[in-house]
């Protein structure tokens, strides 16, 4: 119960009560992946089980990747694992393991240890080749290196070391073999010199066909990398020293042809099965890896890619390592290891590597109106030109066709531009698609060019906007749609103030022949009711929304009289003035709401303000109030409970007034 002193005023000068408590162009790297290794010693790939092996000599372990370079398995316990060699079925992968002194057997199918074999102390097994029925290996340290054997058939393994006069190599050689000169075993140096060696193996040992010393070479440095062609005929060298890759033919190692290069370094090269040639070299002034692919005895790469890296919204430098690439048995993607200068390892995968890559640009206009002409235009480009008569397929994906619709085919000039024209049935976002198919020598292509074109503007409306109505009361809205194309349907939706819900479905169905969808509501707060178009391929969505009040109720009661009677039609209460009237307040609840409770006095022939204050209602929404002081009799006054939006501390209801009661004191 609140008490307030009066209506101590209620004399001429009217004062007011104080108010209370008021609250108120296609990347030629088609895909990357992250790689869980601290070094690469060498790459291999499995084309049975379309894995990729890549050996790891400071983490001692070999990671096993499918295609796209998720890891699905990890060998470790491998020192310094480094060169890796497939069986011809793909069954065992082999591993150089010189912290060991062993070569390791892994099972491609599980990615499991297979077997050991020891190559002798000391060896250090390093690079690794099959061979005339052999898997050969390059062992040994700084400034002593050989070839080494081990023979695994017939059930017990035999290994042969020192299979080249002593001081040949200055380190281990690199080896490498390939399944169409089965006997033709190619060895290089990395660390000294620049020397070459081919070896017949026919016989079981490593017989010298041809050398080629540093002295005697074209070139200085060392052999970063080299690759065998697919028929054994030629051996393609990496040196870091030039700018260009040096081919040697095997019978003699007399230098063939050059592939040419952008940049110096030359790091790594691999040799597909069907002669793709990929050489890999780091740019140091920009540690940006980049590589190109020739077609076998070409002079100009058919394909380039430059590897980049990106870690936390910055570009990373980028480098590429020795023997860092390797093609898929069926040339169908070349892969490559790239690390930053963090030592992030990431595997690179190029699909297509033989083909050019093919670009296109798409010129749409931004807008358009629907069912009038548009014209769009493009161009085609490849490195290696397009052949006459050349197509692209138009594609176009509306509204009506959601899952596109074909188009006439637009013929591509000899500049490689194309145009093409259309009238758009639709409106709203309209995609042309434009597609090249590629070939044999060239990459697919597409691109798109989305084009805004109009639609009409229906008539919507929803009635009773302004309209206040008692608490509780069942009101029906109606919302109109106008003309349209096809769609009839409307979403109804309510927003109830103060209820923290938002928006919410009340209604969703098809218009009547006149236009009209009715929602009937009971209010007891004030509301939001929209209704959602979503339009249709002509006619473009809109929304309309009508907002109505809801009152309070609203009751107030007066206590401690001792009499009543009608004066001109009213009820009058009558208090002794010795007596402090209870007014009690009953009003619809809301939290922390309050009731604004308002005196009036009969003076001069009209009511005149004798003020006002707010009191706090209750959780059950009551309030009582004792009107005490001294009390002045032989006047007639009147009091009354009202909600104030937004005064009364929420703003969730419209104002309501309560009915005077009026009343005056006695002696």
């Amino acid at each position: 119960m609140r008490s307030i002193s009066a209506v101590t005023a209620l004399a001429v000068t009217l004062g007011s009560v104080a108010l209370i408590g008021s609250v108120a162009g296609p990347a030629a790297a088609d895909s990357s992946a992250a790689l869980p290794i601290r070094s690469s010693g060498d790459i291999i790939v499995d084309g049975v089980h379309q894995r990729v092996f890549i050996s790891d000599p400071s983490g001692g372990k070999v990671v096993a990747t499918d295609y796209n370079g998720t890891v699905i398995g990890t060998v470790t316990s491998l020192p310094q694992a480094d060169g890796l060699e497939l069986s011809a079925d793909s069954a065992t992968l082999y591993v150089a393991v010189p912290g060991t002194d062993e070569i390791v057997a892994i099972d491609t199918a599980t990615v499991t240890k297979a077997g050991r074999y020891a190559t002798g102390d000391g060896t250090d097994p390093q690079h690794l080749a099959l061979a005339g029925g052999k898997l050969w290996f390059g062992y040994g340290d700084v400034g002593h290196g050989n070839i080494g054997s081990l023979d695994l058939s017939g059930g017990q393994t035999r290994v042969s070391l020192a299979q080249e006069a002593e001081g040949t190599w200055k380190d281990a050689p690199l080896l490498d073999s390939v399944p169409g000169a089965p006997n033709t075993l190619a060895a290089g140096s990395r660390q000294y010199y620049f020397t070459l060696g081919i070896y017949d193996v026919s016989s079981g040992t490593a017989d010298r066909t041809a050398f080629l010393g540093g002295q005697d070479a074209a070139i200085g440095g060392t052999a970063e990398d080299l690759a065998l062609t697919p028929d054994g005929t030629e051996l393609v060298v990496a040196t870091p020293t030039s700018d260009f890759q040096q081919v040697f033919r095997t019978s003699d190692l007399s230098e063939t042809i050059r592939y040419p290069s952008t940049y110096w370094a030359q790091r790594s090269v691999a040799v597909a099965p069907d002669g793709l040639v990929a050489v890999g070299s780091d740019t140091y002034a920009m540690f940006l890896p980049h590589v190109s692919i020739y077609k076998p005895g070409g002079t100009a790469p058919r394909r380039t890619a430059d590897f980049t890296d990106e870690r936390g919204g910055v570009a990373q430098e980028t480098l590429l390592d020795h023997g860092d690439l390797a093609f898929a048995p069926d040339s169908s993607r070349l892969f490559a290891v790239t690390r930053d200068l963090q030592s992030y390892y990431r595997l690179r995968v190029v699909t297509d590597p033989g083909k050019a890559v093919t670009g296109i640009t798409v010129n749409a206009p931004a807008t358009a109106g629907r069912a009038k002409s548009l014209t769009v235009s493009g161009k085609v480009t490849n490195t290696l030109g397009l052949p006459a008569g050349t197509t692209v397929a138009v594609t176009r994906t509306d509204l009506e066709s959601p899952n596109g619709k074909a188009l006439p085919a637009a013929t591509v000039k000899a500049d490689g531009t194309f145009s093409f024209t259309d009238i758009p049935p639709a409106g709203s976002k309209v995609t042309y698609k434009v597609s090249y198919a590629g070939g044999a020598d060239r990459t697919a292509a597409s691109a798109s060019g989305t084009v805004e074109v109009s639609r009409t503007s229906p008539t919507l409306t929803v009635n009773k906007n302004g309209s206040v109505y008692d608490y509780a009361s069942n009101v029906t809205f109606t919302a109109h749609l106008g003309t349209t194309y096809k769609n009839r349907t409307l979403s109804l939706y309510a927003d109830t103030a103060g209820d923290g819900k938002g928006k919410y479905l009340v209604k969703t169905g098809t218009v009547n022949s006149a236009g009209n969808l009715a929602v009937t509501l009971p209010l007891k707060r004030d509301t939001t009711v929209s209704a959602s178009f979503s339009g249709d391929a002509r006619t473009a969505p809109k929304t309309a929304t009508s907002w109505v009040g809801a009152k309070v109720k609203v009751s107030l009661s007066l206590s401690r009289y001792y009499k009543t009677a009608k004066v001109n039609g009213a009820t009058k209460y009558y208090f002794r003035k010795t007596t402090n009237p209870l007014l009690t307040t009953a009003m619809t609840a809301y939290p922390s709401r309050a009731q604004k409770l308002e005196f009036q006095i009969y003076s001069g022939g009209a009511w005149r303000s004798a003020g006002y204050d707010y009191f706090n209602l209750d959780s059950t929404g009551k309030s009582v109030v004792q009107l005490g002081g001294t009390h002045q009799t032989g006047y007639s006054m009147r009091v009354r409970s009202s909600y104030i939006n937004n005064s009364s501390n929420d703003s969730v209801n419209s104002t309501t007034h309560g009915s005077w009661k009026y009343f005056t004191f006695t002696s």
